[in-house]
């Protein structure tokens, strides 16, 4: 199955949801009124866009349609198409340019972070490239343990140190090993944890502190792993952690369970922070590049 296929496979219960709405209501009006956006605006954040992207789709809408003189209500399927692509804006690839590039990975406990970097160090592999990975959450033993696993599955290497050890510490020696060794990429895993911003904080400080001495120049990306399932409380989630360190993108978890996809939107509209990965399935290879088309694509073709 390729990528696009996955993905539509991915969104059917997003697509099942929200776009199964949106048709019963448009085939319910005979002519464009605003009745029709007020419950269009209605309908829309009940599939979980956010208010003010749901305002803002709507206004827009209006503009559209005003501009375009568009009589059937049926019409305005393909104008929200095109407006939420442009919302989407421009796809933003992960920066992995330099040798090595650091990619640090946050997010709360369950959002699928472990998982999420397993993924990514097999995604990166198959790229060509050589991966290590930090195992950074020494909060919890069983973190360390798992993300072992999955660095096995991916066959790329791992730097641990035992529980209660100090995050900046393992960052550090992954990153004296990927020096020595040539590696390109350097994959650190943090405590997911959030229920002290200013601690969180000066972790993250820490840790990018040690990665711009250790590897001057390099690029670094701070992804937040949410889960795509918790909807409206993924955006919040996305909020604290933006507001203790700068997330420079997202990986959108768990897409293929849960009819809460077009959280997607909001992310991007309400915090201007794009996002980079998604994953539609709990296999190894589910994971791929965001790319805007293909999500609106698979979300209103038939």
């Amino acid at each position: 199955m390729g990528f696009f296929e996955k993905l539509k496979a991915g969104l059917k219960k997003t697509k099942d949801s929200m776009m199964s709405k949106i048709e019963r209501l448009l085939g319910s009006f005979t002519k464009i009124d605003e009745e029709l956006f007020e419950e269009l605006e209605e309908t829309l954040i009940t599939c979980d866009i956010g208010v003010n992207t749901s305002v803002n789709i709507c206004d827009k809408l209006r503009d559209n349609v005003k501009r375009k003189g568009i009589k059937d209500p049926m019409l305005i399927k393909d104008e929200l198409k095109e407006i939420i692509v442009e919302m989407l804006g421009e796809d933003q690839p992960l920066n992995v340019s330099t040798k090595p590039s650091v990619v640090l990975v946050i997010g709360v406990n369950g959002a699928g972070k472990t998982t999420t970097i397993g993924k990514l160090a097999y995604s990166l592999r198959n790229e060509g490239k050589s991966v290590l990975v930090a195992a950074g959450d020494t909060f919890r033993a069983a973190a360390i343990d798992q993300l072992e696993v999955w660095t096995e599955r991916a066959g790329v290497d791992i730097i641990k140190h035992n529980e209660g050890s100090d995050p900046a510490a393992v960052v550090f020696d992954a990153l004296t090993a990927a020096k020595a060794r040539g590696v390109d990429v350097v994959l650190c895993d943090t405590a997911g944890r959030l229920h002290n911003k200013k601690n969180l904080m000066n972790e993250l400080k820490k840790i990018s502190r040690i990665v711009h001495e250790q590897a001057e120049d390099c690029s670094l990306e701070v992804l937040l792993a949410l889960d795509s399932t918790t909807g409206q409380n993924a955006v919040s989630q996305a909020k604290l952690f933006n507001e203790a360190c700068d997330i420079t993108g997202i990986i959108l978890t768990k897409l293929d369970g849960t009819a809460k996809g077009g959280i997607v939107i909001t992310i991007t509209e309400d915090l201007g922070i794009p996002v980079k990965l998604i994953t539609v399935g709990e296999k190894i290879d589910d994971m791929q590049p965001f790319v805007a088309k293909d999500f609106v694509n698979a979300l209103f073709d038939e």
